[in-house]
């Protein structure tokens, strides 16, 4: 298994990670398979998206963060209780097809960090399945 770690800088924070992992793949020399994308948090998350515009992103923060507020009627008391929803909605894993030491993406997709509860470092564990 190989770490990728990365500081994110605000509360709710989408981080296209797609560059790191492709340059994950080729420095192992990955080439045929699939990969494993884990998060090891609960209140953060992982999902593919568009990466070409970045107002997606800022979208997607924007009605994660009104559909799910950051104070509400929660009763966990800790203050992030709507952190550990939003990964629920994003989830922590994700699987994606690699060849010829490439992610197989779609052509707008990317691959994004999801930071609920920031900003922290965190992690985002890669676990190479060979075919």
């Amino acid at each position: 298994m190989k770490v990728i770690t990365l500081r994110t800088e605000k509360r709710v924070q989408l981080v296209n990670i797609t560059e790191k992992i492709q340059s994950l793949i080729r420095r192992e020399k990955w080439e045929k398979g699939a990969i494993l994308l884990f998060v090891p948090h609960t209140t953060a998350g992982i999902t593919i998206n568009e990466g070409a515009d970045p107002d997606v992103c800022r979208d997607i923060e924007h009605v994660l963060s009104t559909l799910i507020p950051h104070r509400g009627p929660y009763r966990h008391m800790e203050g992030n209780a709507d952190a550990h929803i939003k990964t629920v909605m994003t989830g922590n894993s994700n699987l994606v097809i690699l060849e010829e030491e490439s992610l197989k993406l779609g052509t707008w997709q990317s691959i994004f960090f999801c930071e609920y509860d920031g900003p922290r470092t965190r992690q985002v564990w890669v676990r190479y399945l060979p075919a």
